[in-house]
């Protein structure tokens, strides 16, 4: 919490300007009742017109100063709290992009949403409330008193005894309402979580009527919210009338204690009347401070959630002997016993993996679904780093690039096509920063999407809905290629990426692959596309079952031979084991 609001040291000027004018107003309003005091003994009593004149006039002129430094004090409060919230959620944002996938499984999507939206909200308005009405409130509080204990410090006594009790019961409402309200938020991502589900999965939950089922589980979420929102929301509640309660005493004992003193000629009715007045600001304080407690008790549960976020340590990071001279030239990669096991887990999904992979080279890699076909994509470009063994590009392990350069030789198309709302040309030009039109369009030939966008009514300047919505399977599988392509990998990694494609548009795609001078790894199910590639890697449980051409894995893989049986059929098998032999012919 202390970390999160260290980043207000950077606005420490616009800070002791608003300061500043908040004592003057704070400076005004207990110079008020002295002044009133004064008019009433000196003036009104004594039937001194003059005296009421000239503190009337002194009134008015600090009470028109006190506006103009109100008004100045919103100028730099606002000030403050927007920059804040804007560096604050700038920082979160910078974070959540450095995260390995290991930090991502601690935090929800749906939670840094409401971290970097809703929690950053409430610290900018509690620095925002801070700089224009937190500060003031205490500052008015002892301010009263210490006031009132010079008008007359038997009278005062009254609130003396009175407020220890009443900042007691503050101190334990700020301490329950901080867990409630943290509880509130992590409520609320529950509520956004099924939102942001039911808004990805629109198309299926019509598909499977689920409709209702769905309905039923958002309000479950919004009754859960509704229910620790109003059990907070009534915490504080309840301390007004308690805080109101014991101030009315207080105030009607001094009016009772008051009253005979004045009649006993010990004091002043003017001093009665300024200590009530002090009470009765005291009074408004503590109403006020009751909904600053509110708002400090979120803040505080916000900036303990923001915290969490800004001090994750980061589990995959360069290296520190990394060679920052390395570049990937060649694109050539080799799995030396390479184990795996995801983090916070002891099953293995890769075991003692050997292969390599000469540059320019096409590797398909074949399994059935849990064999670590995607889990070893993700070790080349370090998303994940091994258990065991050593992942080498071009003879060099992968913990010695910087990971910039590591990753911005390899083009990487996920399984599931990810699109951001944009044009098709910015989607394509995502890949490589500063693309020129001509790469763009270069890159989407290539990836058998020219065709296809030439006949949109924008062309290249076609929008592309949230999540590519607009298009079909294979146009977004396409354009997710193209994106990879524009960046002239080294290494140029296929997630199974080609299963929309019919197998014409594959086979141009393939051969269009050939015409870049990088290493590609292609996951794939399809024999027909494992028969083109140099090699084939079939992995079985997370180990090698067979490694080498198309012909080698049909002489010495059984399980090889039958899944090209499973796909092709006794009929043409025959066909497709002397396939490569027949086309080299």
């Amino acid at each position: 919490m202390r970390k999160v609001f260290s980043y207000l040291k950077a606005y420490r000027v616009a800070i002791g300007a608003a300061l500043f004018l908040t004592l003057l107003e704070l400076g005004v309003e207990l110079l008020q009742p002295l002044i009133m005091a004064k008019i009433i003994d000196d003036g009104i009593l004594k039937s001194d017109l003059s005296v009421v004149k000239f503190w009337g006039i002194v009134m008015f002129s600090l009470a028109l100063a006190a506006f103009a430094a109100g008004i100045a004090n919103s100028f730099f409060s606002a000030h403050v709290s927007q920059n804040y919230g804007f560096d604050i959620r700038r920082l979160v944002f910078e974070k959540v992009q450095s995260f390995s996938f290991v930090n991502f499984n601690k935090f929800p999507a749906s939670s840094l949403i409401t971290r970097m939206t809703n929690d950053v909200t409430q610290l900018q308005n509690t620095v925002f409330m801070s700089l224009r009405i937190m500060l003031r409130a205490p500052l008015l509080l002892a301010g009263g008193v210490i006031m009132s204990l010079i008008v007359n410090w038997k009278l005062a006594m009254v609130l003396v005894v009175a407020l220890p009790f009443l900042l007691v019961f503050l101190k334990w409402v700020l301490n329950t309402a901080g867990s409630m309200f943290r509880d509130v938020q992590d409520k609320l991502d529950g509520v956004n979580r099924v939102m942001r589900e039911n808004l990805m999965g629109m198309r299926l939950i019509k598909a499977f009527l689920r409709r209702d089922f769905e309905k039923d589980r958002f309000e479950q979420a919004s009754v859960d919210l509704k229910v620790r929102t109003v059990s907070s929301l009534r915490l504080i509640e309840v301390s007004i009338p308690v805080l109101l309660f014991v101030m009315n005493i207080a105030i009607l004992f001094i009016l009772w204690f008051g009253s005979r003193q004045v009649n006993f000629g010990t004091i002043e009715v003017g001093e009665v009347v300024a200590i009530v007045n002090y009470s009765f600001r005291i009074s408004s304080v503590l109403t006020i401070i009751s909904f600053i407690i509110m708002a400090f008790s979120r803040a505080k549960a916000s900036a303990q959630r923001i915290g969490e976020v800004l001090d994750t340590e980061v589990d995959l990071i360069e290296a520190a002997g990394a060679d920052r001279s390395l570049l990937l030239k060649q694109g050539a990669v080799e799995f030396k016993d390479v184990s795996f096991s995801y983090p916070e887990s002891d099953v293995p999904v890769l075991k003692n993996l050997s292969f390599s992979v000469k540059s320019g080279e096409t590797l398909a890699i074949l399994g059935s679904t849990g064999s670590g076909k995607t889990s070893l994509f993700q070790l080349v470009p370090r998303l994940y780093d091994v258990t065991a063994g050593e992942v080498l590009v071009d003879g060099k392990n992968v913990n010695e690039y910087p990971i910039e350069t590591l990753r911005k030789g390899i083009g990487v198309v996920p399984q599931e096509a990810v699109l951001f709302t944009g044009s098709i040309s910015e989607n394509i030009g995502w890949g490589k920063e500063g693309a020129s039109q001509n790469e763009i369009i270069s890159a989407a030939k290539d990836a058998q999407i020219h065709e296809t966008v030439e006949k949109l009514p924008n062309q290249y300047d076609t929008r592309v809905g949230q999540r590519g919505v607009n298009l079909s399977g294979g146009q977004k599988q396409r354009l997710s290629i193209a994106r990879a392509l524009v960046r002239k990998p080294k290494i140029l990694m296929l997630d199974d990426s080609t299963s929309a494609l019919d197998l014409k548009t594959e086979a141009k795609l393939l051969k269009a692959l050939r015409t870049y001078s990088c290493t590609t790894f292609i996951i794939t199910q399809k024999i027909s596309t494992a028969m083109e590639a140099d090699r084939i890697l079939l992995l079985d449980d997370g180990a090698v079952e067979a490694w080498g051409t198309h012909e080698e894995l049909l002489k010495n893989s059984p399980l090889y031979v039958r899944i090209v049986q499973s796909q092709f059929g006794e009929e043409d098998f025959q066909h497709v084991k002397g396939f490569k032999q027949t086309s080299s012919t």
